[in-house]
């Protein structure tokens, strides 16, 4: 993003109460730093946010977490992808994910 300059700039999206947490905007596509291990079965991403299932289950979130769908009981951005620890509490299993606009919608078995 570049705001009248002539020199490229990375886009930032801050969060409304201006609090530390931001996120990089990109719109080319990135090296994702997963747990070497972790082998991805499933993808989805919203219009800031992302969200994987590996093959064992496990649901991993990352991006702009403003309204919670990221999973993590919080309102914190990230650009690392997280483990949604909830799921793993509870022995649920994430079989299939749907991101939204600003929401995460996740299939489990029990």
């Amino acid at each position: 993003c570049s705001a009248g300059s002539t020199k490229p700039m990375p886009c930032r999206e801050q969060s409304a109460a201006k609090d530390t947490a931001f996120i990089s905007i990109q719109a080319f596509p990135a090296l994702l730093d997963l747990p070497q291990d972790l082998e991805v079965s499933a993808v989805s991403c919203g219009s800031r946010h992302t969200a994987v299932i590996t093959r064992g289950g496990e649901l991993y979130t990352w991006g702009w977490g403003k309204y919670g769908q990221l999973g993590h009981g919080n309102n914190i951005s990230s650009d690392q992808a997280r483990r949604v620890e909830h799921l793993v509490a509870e022995g649920l299993r994430a079989e299939e994910v749907v991101c939204g606009p600003w929401t995460t919608y996740v299939r489990v078995l029990e």
